[in-house]
């Protein structure tokens, strides 16, 4: 296939042809070139001078906005890399390999350093040689360490740099400790050293009060609590929910788009609020971090209320509380796909309030609803709200 001419070439080509001084067959043997490619060149140029200015620099205009468009598009993939890149952990946080994958997809270089404001000279120092000598030293001092701590693993860091030394590798102590401490090589005389070092000691935890013995002989004797989640277009939805167990009325719920003690907080301090005297009640959970936290305890404590907690991994401790859940889940939430949260929420609200307590009737409760139940069972005409 033959190449195409330059623009440059069919304008003054078409030029000449139209000032008429000859032929269009002479014309085209004179500049070596087809009568028929001159005559689609003419025609060509007579549909663009044809065509309104207006249309021209629309047309201009369009193919502007197409580069600024796919420049953008090669901005926020730098962008969304370079986060994915950043948010691994344990892994070097060095730019310069990223540049080069983007590269390697088509995203220019210029391009790259200017979203992650690097300089481009350094990145093409780099890319020639991208182990420097400092690397080396260092890598060529980490393997003596290593060798010196696997033949004698009670040697601390001090005693570490001084068999680095021997080996003519030497470094100072903090150096020395900086790469002892990246790579975990401790003494087995020292101290341990783990994910709760230096963190304080959370609360201990309450005890079970309950013992699987899901009965309740008025109300606001026993209140059951936990949190569960659910999905939306969004994100995740999570309620904690806290049930009476004499009439398995939910007294108090809370629901957010975060899972932490603040849900727990607000879920208490509902249920007491709708209850009133709520002293000596037993509040009983699983072990969740957010039922530990100091903000429950205190919020427990001001209201005069008994914590109670199961055992680790025993779903079977909170067994009432799980079997409303799952009530919740398959007949209201699995139902269909949530596209926003606050959609979810007002969903969660209504099954709860209209169809758990109003409509469903229980056959423990002798085929009542809860409200219902309560207001029969229970002289204070508060409770029958």
């Amino acid at each position: 296939m033959p190449r195409p001419y330059p623009k440059e070439f069919r304008r003054d080509v078409v030029a000449v042809a139209r000032r008429g001084e000859a032929p269009i067959k002479q014309i085209a043997r004179d500049f070596g070139i087809a009568e028929s490619c001159l005559r689609n060149w003419l025609r060509d140029a007579d549909e663009d001078d044809s065509r309104p200015a207006t249309a021209r620099s629309e047309s201009v205009e369009l193919r502007e906005a197409h580069r600024r468009i796919r420049l953008l598009e090669q901005e926020n993939e730098v962008l969304r890399r370079a986060a994915a890149y950043l948010s691994q952990a344990q892994l070097p946080k060095r730019l310069y390999p990223l540049v080069s994958e983007l590269a390697a997809d088509g995203i220019p270089v210029v391009v790259t350093c200017r979203v992650l404001k690097l300089a481009r000279q350094p990145y093409y120092r780099w890319l020639a040689a991208p182990v420097g000598a400092r690397e080396l030293e260092q890598a060529y001092l980490a393997d003596a360490l290593f060798d010196a701590h696997r033949d004698d693993p009670e040697f601390g860091h001090r005693l570490l740099a001084d068999e680095a030394a021997r080996a003519g590798l030497v470094a100072c102590d903090r150096t020395v400790w900086r790469i002892c401490s990246d790579n975990g090589w401790w003494s087995v005389f020292g101290k341990k050293r783990g994910r709760a070092a230096g963190k304080r000691v959370g609360p201990p935890a309450h005890d079970d009060l309950v013992q699987r013995h899901f009965r309740a002989d008025g109300p606001n004797r026993l209140w059951l609590w936990d949190i569960t989640e659910h999905r939306t277009n969004e994100g995740k939805v999570y309620l904690c929910a806290i049930k009476d167990v004499f009439s398995n009325r939910i007294v108090g719920y809370s629901i957010s788009d975060r899972m932490t003690s603040h849900i727990a907080v607000n879920a208490l301090a509902s249920a007491v609020q709708r209850r009133g005297d709520v002293a000596g009640c037993v509040v009983h959970g699983d072990r969740g971090s957010q039922f530990r936290s100091r903000k429950v305890l205190r919020e427990l404590a001001r209201h005069d209320l008994v914590g109670s907690m199961g055992q680790v991994a025993s779903a079977g401790d909170n067994a009432a509380m799980e079997s409303f859940f799952s009530l919740l889940q398959k007949n209201g939430l699995n139902r269909r796909r949530w596209t926003t949260r606050e959609e979810l929420r007002l969903a969660i609200i209504v099954w709860i309030e209209r169809t758990y307590h109003r409509r469903r009737r229980q056959a423990r409760l002798g085929r009542l609803t809860p409200i219902e139940y309560e207001t029969i069972n229970t002289p204070q005409v508060a409770l029958a709200a």
